[in-house]
C-alpha cells in the first residue's frame, strides 16, 4: 500500500469518525485512534512504519503553532507562574518516577534506558490536549492553565531525554551536570530567541503585502521556518514554535484585514484538520505493527503501570494547590487533562537504532511500544472522560457571562466606531452625504446592542437609506478598524475574554469582507 493511499484513506476515516464525534458529542481524537488501531488489526492490512521526522518536521510545527495562537496572553499572564511549575516541575517529577518503575519491573534496561521512556511520556502533549480542550467550555483562566502546560512543557521534557538518550548511547561519566543546565538554558532560551525573531520577520512580511494568497503562504510557512530554524541551531523546535504562534496570535489583528483573516482562519482549519486526523488514526494503526515484534504479552502490565504512575505522579503534584486554595474541582480537571499524543510519539521514534560501541540501542522496541501503549490509553480513556468530568464537577464556563461580555463587547464597539465617526466629521475628513447614512446606521446598531445590554424601551432608530460609493466603504473600513482596536483594548485590560473577542471579531471581519462587493 503506497503512502499516498494511505493519507488518503486515512483523511477519509477522519472525515467519516468526525461526524459520528459530532453526532455522539466526543472527542475526535480519542475515536480516531479507535478507529486506526481497529483498522490495524484487520487481516491484510500491512504494518505502518511511521519516520519521526515525517511525524516531527510534517505534521507538528503547523498544529502546535495553531494551538499557540489560540492562547490567549492576558489569561496566560495570570497563570504564568503555575503553568512554569507544572511545566518544569512536574516534568522531571514524572521522568524519574516513570523510569523508576520501568526499572523495577524491567530489570534488564539499564537506568538511562528506562529514564529515556521517562522523559518522553513526562510532558502533556500540546495537540492532543487543544484538540480536546477546544469542545470543553472551560472557564478562560482555567483553559489557558491547561494548554499553556502542555505549550511550555516541551523544553524540560527534551532536555531531560537528550540527557537520558546520551546516557544510554555514550561511555559512563560522558555527561556533566554543567552540561544539562546549558542544554535547558539554549533549549529553553534559544527557542524563545529564535520564536520572536521569526515572529517578528512574518509579522513585518505580512503588514507589507495586501496579497491575500501570498499572506496565506506566509502564515503557513511561518511554523515550519522557527521549527527548522531553531533544529538546525540544536535548540527547541517545539518552543521556538509556540513562542512565535503566542508572539502573532496576540498581534494577528494588526497585521492583516478583515477578510485575509477570515481566509487564513479557514486555511488553517483545514489544514489541522487533516493533520490532527491522520497522526490520531496512525498512533493507532501503527501499533498492531509495533506489538507484532515482541515475544509475548509482557508489555501490557507494563504499559498499564506506567499509565498509573503518570496519573499518579500528577495528582501528588497538583493536590497541595486543591489544599492550599480549598479549590479541588479545577484542580482534578487539570490532573485528568494530562494527555499525550503527537511531541511524545515523535520522541520516541527518534530513540536512535544503536548506542556508541555499535551495539543495539536496550530494548528500543520496547520503549516505543510502552510509549505508543500509554498515548492510546491517555487519549482514549482521559479523552472520552474529560468533558463528562468536568460537567459532573461543574468546571465549565458560565455562558451567561460569555454572553454578557460579547455583547458589551459589541456594544463598546459600536460606541467606539461612531466616536471616531464624529470625529471624523468635526475634522471634515468625511463627505457629508455618506458620513450621514453611517451615522443613522451606526445610530441604530448602538441602540440595538444597548437594548440587548439593558433591556428596555428605545425610539425606533431611523432606516438606513442606500447611497453607493468607494468613499463609503473606506470610511467603514476606518470605523471597522476603531471596533477591532477597542476589542483588543477590552480584551487586554481584562474586561472580556478571548474567546468573546474572537466571536465579536469574526463578525467584524464577516462586515469588512462584505465590503468588498457593497454596491451601497
Amino acid at each position: 500500500m503506497h503512502a499516498v493511499e494511505i493519507v488518503l484513506g486515512m483523511v477519509a476515516l477522519a472525515a467519516v469518525v468526525a461526524t459520528v464525534a459530532d453526532r455522539l458529542r466526543a472527542p475526535a481524537p480519542a475515536l480516531l485512534v479507535l478507529a486506526g488501531l481497529l483498522v490495524g488489526l484487520l487481516p491484510g492490512v500491512p504494518p505502518i512504519e511511521v519516520s519521526p521526522d515525517v511525524v516531527s518536521l510534517v505534521v507538528l510545527p503547523p498544529l502546535i503553532y495553531a494551538a499557540a495562537t489560540e492562547l490567549a496572553l492576558p489569561e496566560l499572564r495570570k497563570v504564568l507562574r503555575p503553568v512554569l511549575v507544572l511545566a518544569v516541575g512536574l516534568v522531571a517529577l514524572t521522568a524519574f518516577a516513570v523510569a523508576a518503575v520501568v526499572w523495577a519491573l524491567v530489570p534488564q534496561l539499564p537506568f538511562p534506558a528506562a529514564l529515556v521512556l521517562g522523559a518522553v511520556l513526562a510532558s502533556t502533549d500540546p495537540v492532543a490536549v487543544s484538540a480536546l480542550a477546544r469542545r470543553l467550555g472551560l472557564p478562560p483562566r482555567l483553559l489557558a492553565l491547561v494548554q499553556g502546560e502542555s505549550l511550555f512543557n516541551d523544553a524540560t521534557s527534551l532536555v531531560l531525554f537528550r540527557v537520558a538518550v546520551a546516557g544510554s548511547v555514550a561511555a559512563a561519566g560522558s555527561v556533566r551536570p554543567i552540561g544539562v543546565v546549558g542544554q535547558f538554558v539554549w533549549l529553553a532560551g534559544g527557542g524563545v530567541l529564535i520564536g520572536v525573531a521569526v515572529g517578528v520577520v512574518a509579522a513585518w512580511l505580512r503588514r507589507r503585502t495586501e496579497d491575500a494568497v501570498l499572506e496565506m503562504l506566509i502564515a503557513l510557512l511561518t511554523p515550519y521556518a522557527a521549527f527548522v530554524l531553531a533544529e538546525v541551531a540544536h535548540s527547541s523546535g517545539v518552543t521556538a514554535v509556540v513562542i512565535c504562534g503566542v508572539w502573532l496570535g496576540a498581534r494577528s489583528v494588526r497585521l492583516s484585514s478583515g477578510p485575509v483573516r477570515l481566509q487564513v482562519a479557514t486555511v488553517y482549519a483545514v489544514v489541522v484538520f487533516v493533520l490532527e486526523s491522520v497522526v490520531f488514526a496512525v498512533i493507532g494503526l501503527e501499533f498492531p505493527g509495533l506489538v507484532e515484534g515482541l515475544p509475548d504479552l509482557s508489555w501490557l502490565p507494563v504499559t498499564m503501570a506506567v499509565a498509573g504512575t503518570l496519573l499518579l505522579t500528577r495528582i501528588l503534584f497538583v493536590a497541595p494547590s486543591a489544599i492550599v486554595r480549598r479549590e479541588w474541582r479545577g484542580v482534578a480537571v487539570v490532573w485528568w487533562a494530562g494527555a499525550r499524543g503527537v511531541v511524545p510519539l515523535a520522541a520516541a521514534l527518534s530513540i536512535p537504532l544503536t548506542v556508541s560501541d555499535g551495539g543495539p540501542f536496550p530494548d528500543r522496541d520496547l520503549l516505543i511500544v510502552l510509549a505508543t501503549g500509554c498515548i492510546i490509553l491517555t487519549l482514549v480513556v482521559q479523552g472520552l472522560t474529560l468533558e463528562p468530568l468536568a460537567r459532573r464537577l461543574g468546571v465549565r464556563d458560565d455562558p451567561a457571562r460569555a454572553a454578557r461580555e460579547e455583547v458589551f463587547a459589541r456594544h463598546a464597539v459600536a460606541v467606539a466606531e461612531r466616536a471616531r465617526l464624529q470625529e471624523l466629521l468635526e475634522l471634515e475628513a468625511a463627505p457629508p452625504a455618506v458620513s450621514e447614512r453611517l451615522l443613522r446606521a451606526l445610530d441604530a446598531q448602538v441602540a440595538r446592542t444597548q437594548q440587548a445590554a439593558n433591556p428596555a424601551p428605545d425610539p425606533p432608530a431611523p432606516a438606513s437609506t442606500a447611497e453607493a460609493g468607494a468613499v463609503y466603504r473606506e470610511l467603514r473600513r476606518d470605523l471597522l478598524a476603531t471596533g477591532t482596536a477597542e476589542l483588543v483594548r477590552l480584551r487586554d485590560s481584562g474586561l472580556i475574554s478571548e474567546d468573546v473577542r474572537r466571536r465579536v471579531q469574526r463578525a467584524v471581519d464577516l462586515e469588512e469582507a462584505s465590503l468588498a462587493g457593497d454596491l451601497g
